[in-house]
């Protein structure tokens, strides 16, 4: 058993076809559907304090994101529009849908998180709520950039350098990269990551395809995902289902900005609070984070009290 199946006890490993690529994944429990989607630079793998519990109570999908982990890299084109966000939800209604999940929760990290923002709003119907941790939406952070922000996450204007400049940057030491940055965001240092995670975020990092296509998810998040975001803005397209989001009151988001006014700029049913902890709130507050997103999911409505 590898370090990485050992996190996931007792679910199942699979490939799926998405909307153009394969998707890896893991999945385990019984129950209504869930789906958790993971960040960057990391794999599926950051679920794993959160993911076998909710499976006592959920079926727990866990998938790495197109370019990410064991899943597919496809070719991009100048447009990045293999990497915008539209095509990555694409992937995850096609994979939950041959997975027997047309209506599913939706959970979201970081990329992931804005992953889950475009599924809410190009399919609604497959979601039945969302949660989305630590991001505000990205149309409001780039129209709000600052020194402070840039300076903060500097990889935004980094990654989307033309290719292949931060490839080369990167691929000179991907160890040292990919450390630097867990160790940046969190509130703690790095005690709280378990070796078997950063082992699988290392091993899968290490693959020029990855940090290309990790390249081209921000590329496509400065170019297309902003076309579409305004498109829905000026069409009044909304993120209908309730929404819950939670960010680390230690982090870069609850300092720079306001999650709660934000998201609801952007979504109809807006809930959520900080939580003493920085980015990485699956990994270094997983009980709390736990805590609050059974209740969110428990919920006839999306309400929750507050922790």
């Amino acid at each position: 058993m590898t370090g990485a199946e050992e996190l996931f006890p007792g679910f199942r490993r699979l490939r799926v076809e998405g909307a153009g690529t394969t998707i890896a994944l893991a999945t385990g429990g019984s129950g209504p559907p869930v789906l958790l989607l993971h960040g960057y630079p990391q794999t599926h793998a950051m679920w794993h304090k959160v993911a076998p519990a909710l499976a006592r109570s959920h079926t727990v999908v866990c998938p790495d994101l197109r370019g990410y982990g064991d899943s597919g890299k496809p070719a991009s084109d100048a447009a990045h529009a293999a990497y915008s966000k539209r095509a990555m939800a694409a992937d995850l209604v096609a994979v939950m849908r041959s997975l027997g999940h047309p209506r599913f929760a939706l959970i979201g990290h970081d990329r992931g998180g804005r992953v889950a923002h475009r599924l809410c709003i190009d399919h609604p119907e497959a979601v039945e709520r969302v949660a989305v941790l630590d991001i505000a939406p990205t149309l409001a952070m780039y129209e709000q950039t600052n020194q402070a922000f840039a300076t903060a996450y500097y990889h935004w204007f980094f990654l989307i350098q033309p290719f292949d400049l931060p490839e080369r940057m990167i691929g000179a030491d991907p160890d040292a990269y990919l450390r630097t940055k867990i160790g940046g965001w969190g509130s703690a240092g790095t005690a709280f990551f378990d070796a078997r995670a950063v082992a699988e975020y290392l091993r899968c990092f290490r693959d020029p395809a990855t940090i290309h296509a990790t390249c081209e998810d921000y590329r496509a998040a400065a170019s297309i995902d902003l076309e579409h975001d305004r498109a829905d803005r000026v069409a009044g397209r909304r993120i209908r289902c309730p929404l819950l989001a939670l960010w680390g009151e230690r982090g870069v988001v609850h300092r720079l900005f306001d999650p709660i006014a934000e998201w609801t700029r952007v979504a109809d049913d807006v809930r959520g609070c900080a939580l003493p902890c920085g980015h990485y709130l699956a990994e270094e507050y997983a009980a709390g984070t736990l805590a609050r997103l059974e209740a969110f999911l428990a919920s006839r409505d999306g309400a929750t009290a507050m922790l």
